[in-house]
């Protein structure tokens, strides 16, 4: 019995689907696509949770503690990112590879992120990453690049346990 509960039963993942939703409510206010510039596209939204999964993610390296609960919402992106690929049409047989892909692309952000912070080349990163190559009105990127700095700074004072119980900056 045990083992089709196993197999049928959504797993438990904690406190991280509540994280994963104020992440993704924070990458769909309007601010990012009014003063920001970020595309409202499909491909924009990605990119902007993306960028702040990725400053999460970052957060949550910082104490071992947190790697388990990192794969977790990782897990929660994941299974995510494949609900909407088949809502918007994408067929049983390709999904995995889009997800996939889509997997790559939110680790290169989260590396490219991750550099750019250490050399201080942020806004550079968040043109290749967040606008893709697009260079925006340099307003557009002042406002993004420095309200995500500033929610950086806000995660990096935050305790691991806040986010672990699924409470964000």
């Amino acid at each position: 019995m045990r083992l089709l509960k196993r197999l049928f039963q959504a797993p438990d993942r904690g406190a991280a689907p509540i994280l994963y939703a104020a992440i993704v409510a924070r990458g769909r206010e309007a601010h990012w696509y009014e003063a920001g510039g970020v595309p409202d596209t499909i491909d924009g939204r990605f990119d902007m949770i993306a960028a702040v999964m990725s400053l999460v993610l970052l957060r949550l390296e910082q104490d071992p503690q947190a790697i388990p609960f990192s794969t977790q919402l990782t897990e929660v992106f994941i299974d995510d990112m494949d609900g909407q690929l088949r809502q918007i049409g994408i067929g049983d047989i390709v999904v995995g590879k889009h997800v996939g892909k889509m997997m790559g692309m939110l680790g290169g952000r989260l590396g490219a992120y991750r550099d750019a912070l250490a050399a201080g080349t942020f806004g550079e990163a968040l043109v290749r990453n967040l606008y893709r190559g697009e260079v925006p009105a340099p307003e557009a990127l002042a406002h993004v690049e420095t309200a995500l700095r500033a929610f950086h700074a806000r995660l990096a004072g935050e305790p691991a346990a806040a986010l672990l119980a699924g409470e964000l900056a």
